[in-house]
């Protein structure tokens, strides 16, 4: 396993961090962790150098926690970073923050809890937790001993991601990155930011959802990735192309079979960065360049048609749009535009006024990419 220093901290983290997320479950039920199966994967990850554990207190339908207090046990605590988060949609007020935290203490059977986030940031939940002090939680928190570290997950823009930063002394952050999603959220300029104030990166959804991970792919593609020299899975080239960026920190996975945590552990005992060869990302541009060419809406997530207003979120929709045309993935792309949208942010909002279209660099048709998105996702939703 290989380990590097994470940001002003001075933890020696393993670059695999094992996330609680998508663990195996039992007859579909995703409340229902196989325990057995979980326990001998994640056991064995810790056995072989993964010292960051990952949960939350949604994961697993608010069971993930407990189970991982579990894992901690039979002297397990001692050889692991535990890490969860705060939801932050759910506070009400600021002792709810404190009840939260001291369930999850419960929960997890620790006295202190080593990495600790707000979750799931974006401008709703940043203004929630700004207006119930969060600092003065985390200063509380912190001096009482039931925090180490603070740190956040981001789901916006590069904007707020960089108003975040800026707005308290944090030591790490979380955000969604991977070899197509570049330029998505936070992305390489966040994670750059985040680092030139010493701060510590998670990277979650490498694989996006699983999705870069995928065997059984095109015959183009395939051809991409075997004119490498060295033979690679899609998952081990989609992990290497993060771990080959000296500023990651930990790349976080959801293993759920014990084949994807022997993978995964093989490749974090290798992948030191900067050691792929110019040919070798090469052909990763390549094959990035393979699934840009599939998608549906040329945006480049520069957000200038932002803000709509009629609140339509456009650079998310075109994301979830574009999700679907690249991995065949209609489930997600509807969950994200009719699930994980407010309502006043959905297409079917636009009443096409067209002041998106005239600050769009790369003249998008976005009125009409809107009306479609609109009747493709949004039909069936009462």
């Amino acid at each position: 396993m290989l380990y590097r220093k994470f940001g002003k901290t001075n933890e020696k983290l393993s670059i695999l961090g094992f996330g609680a997320m998508r663990l195996p479950i039992i007859e579909g039920d995703v409340k229902h962790i196989d325990e057995e199966k979980a326990l001998k994967m994640i056991r064995h990850s810790i056995d072989l150098g993964v010292n960051y554990l990952d949960t939350a207190w949604p994961y697993h339908g608010g069971n993930s926690e407990s189970f991982c207090g579990k894992v901690m046990q039979d002297g397990y605590r001692d050889k692991v970073k535990i890490a969860t988060k705060l939801p932050s949609w759910e506070i009400k007020s600021p002792g709810d923050m404190d009840r939260i935290l001291d369930q999850q203490l419960e929960r997890l059977g620790v006295e202190t809890i080593d990495f600790y986030l707000l979750h799931s940031l974006n401008a709703a939940n940043w203004a929630n937790m700004k207006k119930h002090d969060y600092k003065s939680f985390l200063i509380r928190s912190r001096a009482a001993g039931k925090i180490r570290y603070t740190g956040f997950s981001h789901h916006d823009d590069i904007d707020l991601f960089k108003e975040i930063v800026d707005d308290n002394d944090w030591d790490f952050c979380q955000i969604q990155l991977n070899y197509l999603d570049e330029h998505y959220q936070a992305g390489l300029e966040g994670m750059d930011y985040a680092v030139s104030k010493g701060m510590g990166v998670v990277v979650m959804e490498p694989l996006r959802g699983g999705m870069l991970a995928r065997t059984e792919i095109p015959e183009e593609l395939q051809s991409i990735w075997d004119a490498s020299d060295t033979k690679r899975s899609p998952a081990e080239w989609a992990l290497r192309s993060l771990w080959d960026r000296e500023k990651v920190g930990v790349i976080l996975s959801g293993m759920t079979t014990m084949e994807q945590v022997q993978e995964n552990l093989k490749v974090a005992g290798e992948a030191l960065p900067g050691t792929l060869t110019e040919k070798e990302n090469n052909i990763i541009g390549k094959a990035k360049d393979y699934f840009h060419s599939k998608i549906r809406v040329d945006c480049t997530n520069c957000r200038y048609c932002m803000p709509c207003p009629q609140g339509v979120y456009i650079p998310e929709i075109f994301w979830a749009y574009n999700h679907e045309a690249l991995f065949d993935d209609f489930a997600k792309a509807k969950f994200w535009t009719t699930g994980f949208l407010k309502e006043q942010q959905r297409a079917s909002n636009c009443n096409s006024c067209g002041q998106c279209e005239k600050h769009c660099p790369q003249n998008i048709e976005i009125r009409r990419h809107l009306k479609d998105v609109a009747a493709r996702y949004e039909a069936a939703v009462t």
